[in-house]
């Protein structure tokens, strides 16, 4: 994991951070951020929604390999 420092600032009568171009670039962060509260301290992430496309999304869960087996017991079950 790498590890980033930012420096404190002033903007008038508050505090900002002025955050390093690599992980602005890597995370795709331009205009806000969101900032979580953790037990480990505080968690910055975009507020751009990250969603797989269809084909996508179809593609991964082939990769998966995933055991889908139970699936026919649910089925034969007669429930709706």
């Amino acid at each position: 994991m790498a590890k980033w420092n930012a420096k404190l600032i002033t903007i008038g009568n508050a505090r900002g951070i002025r955050l390093p171009k690599v992980p602005l670039e890597k995370y795709e962060w331009s205009e806000s951020l969101v900032l979580e509260e953790t037990k480990d301290g505080v968690l910055l992430s975009g507020t751009k929604i990250n969603q797989l496309s269809w084909k996508q999304t179809y593609r991964a869960m082939a990769a998966s390999n995933e055991d889908w087996s139970d699936l026919d017991v649910t089925v034969a079950d007669g429930l709706d």
